[in-house]
């Protein structure tokens, strides 16, 4: 089966399918040397390899002056790459299906991250009674941003309870201190967010986590299969107008994502820069365990991923039509493939 899948993708680019992503054994010309990056959340652990690319000038090898723009969720980010201020988005692969349905056309070309990476409880404080999500019912819940996918897992634990969106109040909070604060100070009754904030949160007691996402096991037993979390996507028209330097991003991320298994968490946590601790660097090491499992260790993006993605937007977002949407075009491996055959060891 293996090799029969290889026939027909050599005899597809030999049909010219494949220049989608040149082979990396060509010195190939970058078409743009300069990239704009959109993200929402930079310090969290869901974008962790975005930021070793950087750090560890990744990106710098492979010939790119990349530039981050951090926004408070993966929405506003996405809203800078469809408004033309950014080049690419770095956020969550679900967002490209959304997209599609209005008829735009972004395809997901590395994987960051395999699970979610996000956590969802509610505060020991202002619902120290939760006994079940009903209770959840007339309450105010911290998203990072409307709209993002923290926002996506409490409208699907929503509706896998039997409520709706409306049932609840949706905060945006952002992606660090300030949604800790949010909660601790009961602005918001439950909080939806990435780590190292829900760790920070269920490490100082002030939070207990009612739904996870941070392991592949309770990933799929909430979606119902692999539900890809963050990557970088882009319109297809600059993937068809850029195709090396999309592959020199793949690249620069699968490498990333190789270093962070292999380095250890002291190492990660040495790498980063020191902001990203929120001044408790044993909290952020924690906030590493829990989530490396969720993390891509090598940029491939799961098959059955865009199927989990479309029942997910499905059940919780309002007019989204499966049978208006070709969930193959979402997505393509064929870049973070050859960043494989290229970065074998990292």
């Amino acid at each position: 089966m293996t090799v029969t899948r290889r026939e027909l993708l050599k005899l597809a680019g030999s049909a010219g399918v494949m220049s989608l992503a040149p082979a990396f054994a060509r010195a190939a010309k970058l078409e743009k040397t300069k990239v704009a990056i959109a993200v929402g959340g930079k310090a969290l652990v869901y974008y962790l390899p975005l930021t070793i690319a950087e750090v560890r000038g990744y990106f710098k090898d492979e010939g790119l002056d990349v530039t981050i723009a951090d926004f408070a969720g993966g929405a506003k980010a996405l809203q800078a790459v469809v408004g033309g201020s950014a080049d690419v988005v770095s956020g969550a692969f679900e967002h490209s299906l959304n997209l599609q349905s209005k008829g735009q056309f972004y395809r997901n070309f590395v994987l960051q991250g395999r699970a979610p990476l996000i956590g969802f409880g509610v505060s020991t404080k202002t619902m120290a009674n939760y006994k079940s999500p009903a209770d959840l019912k007339g309450k105010k819940i911290g998203v990072t941003a409307p709209g993002s996918s923290t926002n996506m897992v409490v409208n699907f634990f929503l509706a896998k309870h039997g409520l709706k969106p409306s049932d609840v109040s949706i905060i945006g909070v952002g992606a660090g201190a300030g949604a800790i604060t949010a909660l601790r100070s009961g602005q918001v009754d439950a909080m939806s967010n990435t780590d190292p904030v829900v760790t920070a949160l269920v490490s100082s007691g002030d939070m207990k986590v009612i739904a996870d996402t941070r392991t592949l096991k309770d990933t799929r037993d909430i979606f119902g299969g692999n539900m890809p979390a963050g990557t970088l996507y882009t319109a297809q028209s600059y993937i068809d107008a850029n195709p090396n330097t999309v592959q020199a991003l793949a690249n620069a991320i699968v490498r990333a994502d190789k270093w962070i298994q292999k380095a250890g968490i002291d190492e990660i946590a040495k790498t980063v820069p020191s902001s990203y601790l929120l001044g408790e660097p044993e909290v952020y090491k924690a906030a590493l365990k829990a989530s490396l499992e969720g993390l891509s260790p090598d940029g491939i993006i799961p098959e059955d991923g865009a199927a989990t993605a479309v029942k997910a937007l499905a059940a919780f977002v309002p007019d989204f039509d499966p049978a208006k949407v070709d969930p193959s075009k979402i997505w393509t491996n064929e870049f973070a493939k050859r960043a494989n055959e290229k970065y074998p060891n990292g």
